[in-house]
């Protein structure tokens, strides 16, 4: 399902115009990405948490000389899925 399907499917959903929609969609879209820019978790009952994720520096290769280099530490972006999605996928 693409984002111009999930539109789609709010609208017809929730009877609202396509235009509407998009605007919420792409409004809680941002609303996750803003939070989770300021370390927060997003937790949707029912459907999961949205989280940052932080990867611990380490020790790596180049691939092209085999040389040792070191991996910094990063944050990335991490969802867990909720019990009610979890079982509705079984």
């Amino acid at each position: 399902m693409t984002k111009a399907d999930l539109i789609s499917q709010v609208a017809k959903k929730a009877d609202l115009t396509s235009k509407l929609a998009k605007i919420t969609v792409t409004s809680v879209f941002a609303i996750i990405s803003e939070a989770m820019k300021r370390n927060e978790k997003v937790v949707v009952t029912g459907f999961g948490t949205f989280m940052v994720r932080t990867r611990a520096a380490r020790k790596g290769r180049n691939p092209q000389t085999g040389a040792p280099i070191q991996i910094g530490a990063t944050k990335t972006p991490g969802f867990t899925a909720g019990k009610t999605l979890k079982r509705s996928v079984k």
